[in-house]
């Protein structure tokens, strides 16, 4: 009779990253980010090469007397093809290698305000030169989705695109958000839906209160999202009048 082998699953602390703290891309990330640029210098000069070659067979092939030999060709030119190829790749690697582990230590993210009463919301601050600061209320939030390519799942990382009612439209064709390259994106991901979920706790956005007695807009077929946000806006606004009625 065999033993019974315990399996212990641990997950990363996401209490943490829940909270409001701020938590960064995982170092994986900066490796990918370097490993694609490596093999998109690769790439380029593989693609020049055969470009090269082919170039020297349709010249052979259309001038036969004047490019006939091929192999002069290809060996006359090969090296000056070959360095400046090189050069021009070293040109824009070189800075990118040295600039991407800055700019990806310069990303921040959080997933709840940090303090205060405010609505939670998604914070992201990314560039170095132009520094970028955004806040994506949940609220907004109409889809959210997790993602892992062939390079994520080699590093062991993964992404969550976040979309929103005033952004998501016929002329934008990516989510407006996206926090990248971190370890336990699926715990961040299950955590906003969760999180979209509770409307019923009270919170404040500006001089917005929604109070917890309240019950949600029943949602019916081809109600969406921004439809159910008007409905509470209207409803409030008429609690408002009555009240101001009464007084």
């Amino acid at each position: 009779m065999g033993s019974e082998v315990n399996v212990k699953i641990i997950k990363p602390p996401i209490e943490k990253v829940t909270s409001g703290r701020i938590f960064r891309p995982s170092k994986a990330f900066m490796y990918k980010e370097m490993v694609k640029s490596v093999a998109t210098a690769a790439t380029i000069w593989v693609g020049v090469m055969i470009s090269f070659v082919s170039f020297a067979y349709f010249l052979a092939f259309v001038e036969p007397e004047k490019y006939g030999n091929v192999q002069k060709i290809i060996a006359d030119w090969f090296g000056p093809f070959n360095t400046w190829t090189i050069g021009l790749n070293l040109l824009w690697l070189i800075p990118a290698v040295v600039i991407l582990p800055i700019y990806i230590r310069s990303i921040e993210y959080s997933v709840k305000a940090e303090s205060g009463e405010t609505m939670p919301e998604i914070y992201v601050k990314k560039g170095l030169f132009t520094i970028t600061r955004k806040h994506v209320p949940f609220r907004t939030i109409t889809n959210i989705s997790s993602n892992a390519g062939l390079f994520d799942r080699l590093f062991g990382i993964g992404n969550v695109s976040i979309e929103t009612a005033g952004y998501s439209g016929a002329s934008q064709t990516g989510p407006e958000e996206k926090l990248e390259g971190i370890t336990f994106y699926e715990e961040v991901r299950d955590f906003i839906l969760k999180e979209l979920r509770r409307f019923k706790a009270p919170y404040t956005l500006g001089t917005e209160v929604v109070y917890p007695k309240d019950e949600p807009v029943p949602r019916g077929p081809g109600l969406e999202d921004e439809m159910l946000i008007t409905l509470r806006e209207i409803r409030d606004l008429l609690r408002k009048q009555e009240d101001a009625k009464t007084v």
